[in-house]
């Protein structure tokens, strides 16, 4: 028998997304975004709301990276979590982490995470139904040791889902079932 429980923010799994951006500075702001999906094969929605830096970094520079966090960089995608780059300027130096400058758009690309979808801005929704932060995937790279014949090896990648409810961290690691395959036992 299911009981009720309180209606939490989100949906489990959630992804964890860590969002790169250059400040106005030049400087690295990353924020750990669970509120974000893909809205078309090459379209990013994240909701996020414009009084976030990393928002008002995106609408400044026209691109951003969407990374996949992963189990090596728990801490480090907790810490952009937890802390405001409005006030702890050198909130990425701190982690140690490191980035290349896409060079498709006006954003970082961090060095340690597995997964990068470059992005440039497309629009942003606002209001009660609004998406978010709305951008055209013009780029997605992963690191070779997690592609087997061209394909992402889920896995081996380690990636983390949020956890609402208990406000856990879950490595992704298992794969359970063929989508489109196991479905068809039942017609």
């Amino acid at each position: 028998m299911k009981k009720q429980v309180k209606t939490t923010e989100a949906i489990f799994p959630m992804p964890v997304l860590l969002i790169a951006t250059f400040n106005a500075d030049g400087s690295v702001d990353v924020m750990n975004a669970a509120w974000g999906t893909m809205v078309d094969r090459d379209v990013v929605a994240l909701n996020l709301t414009e009084t976030h830096n990393t928002v008002k970094n995106i609408k400044a520079r026209g691109g951003f990276v969407v990374h996949i966090a992963d189990a090596a960089h728990v801490a480090e995608a907790d810490y952009f979590g937890m802390v405001s780059g409005g006030n702890t300027p050198d909130k990425f130096q701190r982690t140690g982490m490191t980035f290349t400058p896409s060079a498709l758009v006006d954003a970082p690309v961090i060095n340690e995470l597995p997964i990068a979808f470059e992005c440039k801005f497309v629009e942003y929704q606002s209001g009660a139904t609004g998406l978010g932060v709305i951008g055209k995937v013009l780029r997605t790279s992963v690191e070779e040791a997690f592609l087997e014949d061209g394909k992402v090896q889920i896995g081996a990648l380690g990636a983390i889902a949020f956890d609402p409810y208990t406000h856990g961290y879950y490595k992704v690691s298992e794969r359970v079932g063929e989508a489109f395959r196991d479905g068809a036992k039942l017609k």
